[in-house]
């Protein structure tokens, strides 16, 4: 479960184990298995299964497209985070979704970043690639594309022709009446996003080229199973050429050897069987 939930709280994690009893029940099942958790995780990262939200064979090709060229870029770029599972079946606002396991990363570097904008432009690369034009589905990859963009250009200093400055970018539903820097300054702030986000999109295009064959063969699998887990993506794709953790062991890694371990006298010889007396009565 540890390896599942990764980056979940405690609230999030009691919320899968109460979906995963309701599930059992309304299936009425003797036990909670890992059947019925699996189904609760989609619940809580995903939202509500749509199921009278039917979508079109041709609709339903299309998203299987779009998420195998995400999932087949992402897992042959290093600094992408590992994925755990893809699916098509439609939840919440998405019509597909995938699950990574974040990592505890904290000072960003403008390769991760690029690799990270090269996973978000998976999907309508994919679907320029195989069907030679692209749909609406790709608009909150975009705008998550556009969004990185940005930050590395005004805010980062990862721009050589902006230089080292930093300026704050504006949040979602504040009012900008002036900005911190010229018309100029904008122009080429807007000139090198462009670029940035461009040399991206070759990029991704040329990684669903050279793995074309496998981005068909996990869309046609999509096709079939409709979900896949770690083990399904290992099958098509080959093992991750990059280290990754997927144990708890793995994730959560050993103490510090000076950690105080001692159990509080309450504690103490909590898993020993204690000898207890009986006495007969006579």
């Amino acid at each position: 479960m540890a390896a599942r939930t990764p980056g979940f709280s405690g609230a999030d994690i009691a919320s899968v184990c109460n979906e995963a009893a309701l599930i059992a029940a309304r299936e009425d099942a003797q036990s909670i298995t890992l059947v019925h958790f699996d189904k609760a995780i989609d619940r809580v990262v995903a939202g509500l299964e749509k199921k009278s939200q039917v979508l079109q064979p041709e609709e339903k090709r299309t998203v299987a497209y779009h998420e195998a060229g995400h999932a087949t870029v992402g897992w042959f770029l290093e600094h992408c985070n590992p994925l755990l599972k893809v699916s098509i079946i439609p939840r919440g606002k998405a019509l597909g979704y995938a699950q990574y396991q974040p990592r505890d990363i904290y000072l960003h570097t403008q390769e991760q970043m690029l690799d990270e904008m090269c996973l978000a432009l998976g999907g309508r690369a994919s679907e320029e690639v195989f069907f030679e034009k692209v749909g609406s589905g790709a608009v909150d990859d975009l705008q998550r594309v556009t969004r990185s963009a940005y930050a590395q250009v005004v805010q980062l200093g990862f721009s050589p022709k902006v230089g080292l400055l930093s300026f704050d970018l504006p949040q979602q539903g504040d009012m900008v009446l002036t900005k911190p820097y010229s018309e100029h300054t904008a122009q080429l702030i807007d000139d090198e996003v462009r670029q940035i986000v461009q040399k991206a999109y070759e990029r991704t295009l040329g990684i669903i080229r050279e793995k074309r064959s496998l981005v068909e063969k996990l869309a046609l699998r999509l096709l079939d199973k409709e979900q896949l887990q770690k083990e399904d993506l290992v099958e098509v794709l080959g093992p991750r050429p990059f280290a990754e953790k997927s144990t708890y062991e793995e994730i959560v890694g050993p103490g510090p050897l000076d950690e105080d371990t001692t159990l509080p006298p309450g504690l103490k010889d909590w898993n020993k069987e204690e000898s207890v007396e009986t006495k007969c009565e006579p």
